[in-house]
């Protein structure tokens, strides 16, 4: 356990150092005020949860420019951060996209709670991968958790979305706004991410811990 909380100390200092603005490394010492590191970037990665009610209001975007800060920050193979990132908080191209999602998907406009295909959120982050690098998809991976768990530590939730990806990548008359996002040739549209300020605080789904082995 002492070796766990080392490391995480280490990660906890890294974040600091590389992607958290002066003010918001203040609100940090406030939260964790005697908290060890160690123990303050535990917390966050166990208390963390997907959010799938926000409030209306789009993230800051500069709390958002801390976060995606983070997430090029992350691990990534050779240097290469092969990842592209595009951040949408423009309702118009939101609710434009979820408009022809309505017609192609009519059960989801029943529901009344239903603004749009992004969980409602006011924020939407698109990550593509390069497809000519073989571990491009991990890159992005790591790139997306350093972003939900700094987004997280300034009580900015989230929430991994494939389904609105899929459809963007598959359906021709979501075309343009796949365009709009003006990736790079080569790059692909892995996956999104929903951010906005929490609505709801689910409970934690329960782990199995029997995955995890020591092989001696």
């Amino acid at each position: 356990m002492k070796q766990l909380k080392t490391m995480a100390g280490c990660l906890c200092l890294c974040l600091v150092a590389g992607c958290t603005s002066p003010a918001s490394q203040q609100e940090n010492v406030a939260v964790t005020e005697g908290m060890t590191q160690s123990d303050a970037v535990i917390k966050t990665i166990m208390e963390r949860r997907s959010v799938r009610k926000y409030k209306p209001q789009p993230v800051n975007r500069d709390t958002m420019q801390t976060i995606l800060n983070c997430g090029i920050n992350a691990p990534n193979g050779q240097n290469k951060q092969s990842w592209a990132i595009r951040v949408v908080d423009n309702p118009d191209y939101i609710n434009g996209l979820t408009e022809i999602y309505k017609k192609a998907n009519p059960q989801a406009a029943k529901d009344p709670n239903f603004k749009n295909m992004f969980r409602n959120a006011p924020t939407v982050v698109f990550i593509a991968h390069d497809t000519s690098y073989d571990m491009s998809q991990i890159d992005c991976g790591l790139l997306g958790e350093n972003m939900i768990l700094s987004a997280w530590s300034m009580g900015v939730g989230s929430c991994c979305l494939g389904s609105p990806v899929r459809f963007m990548n598959t359906q021709p008359e979501a075309a343009d706004y796949l365009k709009k996002l003006d990736f790079p040739e080569g790059y692909q549209l892995l996956y999104c991410i929903a951010f906005g300020y929490p609505d709801e605080s689910p409970a934690a789904k329960p782990r199995d811990t029997q995955k995890i082995k020591f092989i001696e």
